[in-house]
């Protein structure tokens, strides 16, 4: 932390309810659509009204000569962080994981509205704590939960960096095909697709993944180790089925070049749209991050 005062960014999604009505226009509208359908916003409204006491707590716990700032998810690809910044994102678990992209150390404090109603593995802290949070995390006085992210690099130097996991392959249902490389071994392949995931990711999408091919996977969201898994591969002629599981660490990483005239693409944590082309030739090189997830463990 620098000598100015710290900046609270709290960050959130709008809420169901918003995205809701944007489709409906009026509550009229919406009650009506529901009512048809043996339906009623209350459960919606509930979860808003939880949200935006959530959100004025916060504020009301940053300190009077501490600054404050709000960004929604979508627009946090044209926010600038600051190394004072101490981020808030008020939600549930997948939140954290999109805005973890974007950061360079920063400690966040996961902040859950509606206790009990999540799975609260990122998003643990009740909002009524941070009163007395926000200070010790200014001093540095807190415990860090520092969370190991992968990285993907493709061979024009850009990259995209992921908390949970990375996704490479086609951006419709069509089969994605590529060279994959591993462990001094490489294979032409035809899938779903590849998923690397982090050890946070294993709580995720990997678990699926992992209960329907009955693999095992299990290590601490802070190792720095990583796994990849190619979903449905086609076995054929000219593209195998071998090189479809591994573990990624210091030592071992992954290629992956294209084969693919157009719509391949690398994503980040369920956000499709922000993404590194992935066409014919392109070579990404997969690792493990220098950067990390800080996320604040309140005591």
């Amino acid at each position: 932390m620098t000598s100015l005062a710290p900046r609270v960014v709290l960050v959130t999604r709008p809420s169901e309810l918003e995205r809701f009505m944007v489709l409906h226009a009026t509550r009229g509208q919406a009650e009506f659509f529901l009512k048809q359908r043996g339906q009623c916003l209350s459960g919606l409204e509930r979860q808003h009204e939880q949200m935006n006491s959530s959100i004025t707590l916060a504020k009301q716990a940053v300190p009077d000569e501490w600054s404050v700032a709000h960004v929604l998810r979508e627009d946090l690809d044209r926010f600038l962080f600051s190394d004072r910044d101490i981020v808030i994102a008020i939600g549930q678990d997948g939140l954290v994981a999109n805005l973890a992209k974007y950061l360079s150390g920063q400690p966040v404090i996961g902040v859950t509205p509606a206790p009990g109603e999540t799975e609260g593995v990122l998003t643990a802290t009740p909002v009524d704590r941070l009163l007395g949070l926000l200070p010790s995390v200014a001093k540095g006085d807190v415990d860090l939960q520092r969370r190991t992210m992968v990285e993907a690099q493709i061979d024009d130097g850009q990259s995209l960096t992921a908390l949970n996991e990375l996704f490479v392959g086609h951006r419709s249902h069509q089969s994605a095909r590529y060279l994959v490389q591993f462990d001094r071994e490489e294979e032409i392949q035809s899938s779903s697709g590849v998923i690397v995931s982090t050890g946070t990711g294993l709580t995720g999408w990997a678990r699926s993944i992992l209960t329907a091919t009955h693999r095992r996977a299990s290590f601490a969201p802070e190792d720095r180790r990583a796994v990849y898994f190619t979903r449905e591969p086609w076995p054929s002629n000219s593209t195998g089925s071998d090189l479809v599981f591994g573990e990624i660490d210091h030592e071992a990483g992954l290629s992956l070049v294209s084969r693919m005239n157009d719509g391949g693409v690398i994503f980040a944590d369920g956000i499709e749209q922000d993404y590194l082309r992935f066409d014919w030739g392109i070579q990404a090189s997969i690792a493990l991050s220098d950067r990390t997830l800080n996320l604040v463990q309140a005591p």
